[in-house]
């Protein structure tokens, strides 16, 4: 079965009634999210952070790499789980709500991560830089590859989502070539951090572990189309 667009997902409104294309937001006319890289993010913050720090530092920079993402697993949480919806519903059109948009902006903005980086270069706190580093090459690596789904990355300096012509996932815009040269980059990442060892060699078996984790919420994706 092939896999469906935002556009015959489900874009009713609470009374049933389908909305008119011309009434919902731009995002809703995007394809839906097949798959999440927040392995990759974690792998390559802590290989390029990692090794010119000292190994106290490595939770900072993990729950940095992390954090720009976890919203969005709260989100999916939260509207299986408890709000019942279906994964086309989640994906298709919910997702795409501007609120819930806003919402994950708030943890992928640049400048809100550069005062954050500002006020640790001024405190000389070692582990909130880590962190807040972290976060950049997370939302740096997310702006080349995000095309109709990307994030208002400038917020709240201006709502503009720069749609770059690479996505990580979508086979429209080079999708596979980029989820392969992603994947090999995570093999390899998670190898040299399980030779680095201390615990950059637990987050090398944990992100192998998260990324399995990714793979069954994309089959269980997939499995409802």
């Amino acid at each position: 079965m092939s896999r469906p667009t935002a556009s015959t997902a489900d874009d009713s409104d609470h009374s049933g009634q389908r909305l008119p294309e011309t009434s919902r937001p731009r995002w809703v006319r995007s394809p839906r999210i097949e798959r999440v890289n927040t392995p990759a993010h974690l792998i390559l913050s802590a290989v390029i952070l990692g090794r010119a720090r000292r190994d106290f530092h490595w939770l900072a920079i993990t729950i940095g790499a992390l954090l720009p993402d976890l919203p969005m697993f709260g989100f999916y949480l939260y509207q299986r789980a408890f709000a019942g919806q279906t994964e086309q519903a989640i994906w298709g059109r919910l997702y795409f709500d501007p609120a819930w948009q806003g919402f994950f902006d708030i943890f992928n903005s640049l400048p809100l991560i550069a005062i954050g980086l500002a006020i640790a270069i001024h405190r000389k706190s070692g582990p909130a830089l880590a962190f807040f580093l972290s976060m950049t090459l997370h939302v740096a690596a997310d702006l080349p590859l995000h095309h109709d789904d990307a994030h208002a990355h400038f917020y709240p300096l201006t709502r503009w989502h720069f749609e770059s012509p690479l996505s990580y996932w979508d086979p429209a815009h080079y999708g596979r070539i980029v989820a392969a040269i992603e994947l090999l980059g995570v093999l390899v990442g998670s190898v040299i951090l399980i030779r680095r060892g201390g615990p950059w060699r637990r987050i090398g078996y944990g992100t192998l572990a998260l990324y399995g984790v990714v793979a069954i919420m994309a089959g269980a994706y997939w499995a409802s189309s």
